[in-house]
């Protein structure tokens, strides 16, 4: 069994995905988004630092994948990531443009060939103002300079994905923005049994050969 827990920055993905792994005797795996070293600038310059950050995490997260999900999978009970890898390309819609873009494309499809899917992906949503809170709040450095219109073109491009398209994945949306499953036990334990019935509905995805 593999689920993972996906949402806009700030929406609370790693948290509750830590939350839930006693629950499920599951393997964490989370992403390591701080190796990577074009991050704080492109906060600071978005369109000059797009693509390096771009390829950057989209070579990361495929690495992180093949070498800790396929692998986890074949001994773990479970196993629970706070991304996905379809991700990437949300963000690169968005903050690349004509040949880099194409080129993006090009080396995405050819690695995602190679990804197993989850079985369950847990879209957590909140709206752009709650978002925005929850980042300061956090008050990561690299993170003070975000922008709230940034933050609100991706929370719409999230919502046009999960909501509106058809996925290997079965999808399960949570609503946040009235939720403390952090300082709530009633709030996560209502978040694990909707997790729980969800599993059992969703179809089994068979795992891809390690080569």
């Amino acid at each position: 069994m593999y689920f993972a827990v996906e949402g806009v920055i700030g929406v609370g993905k790693t948290t509750l995905a830590r939350m839930l792994q006693p629950h499920f005797e599951a393997e964490l795996v989370l992403e390591v988004f701080e190796e990577n070293p074009f991050l704080s600038n492109f906060y600071s310059d978005r369109a000059r630092y797009a693509f390096q950050t771009q390829i950057f995490f989209l070579l990361s997260r495929y690495h992180q994948q093949r070498r800790n999900i396929n692998e986890r999978l074949e001994s773990a009970k479970a196993v629970i990531s706070d991304y996905t890898f379809e991700k990437d390309a949300l963000f690169a819609r968005i903050n690349l443009k004509g040949d880099e873009l194409d080129m993006y494309y090009n080396v995405q499809e050819a690695l995602a060939e190679k990804i197993t899917p989850p079985n369950l992906v847990v879209y957590l949503r909140a709206t752009t103002d709650t978002l925005m809170r929850r980042i300061a709040q956090r008050d990561r450095p690299y993170e003070r300079t975000m922008e709230r219109d940034y933050i609100d073109l991706l929370n719409r491009s999230y919502d046009d994905y999960y909501l509106g398209s058809t996925h290997s994945s079965e999808i399960l949306v949570i609503q946040t923005d009235e939720l403390d499953f952090v300082n709530r036990s009633m709030d996560l334990d209502i978040i694990t049994a909707r997790i729980a019935t969800a599993l059992e509905e969703a179809p089994f995805q068979p795992q891809l050969p390690i080569t």
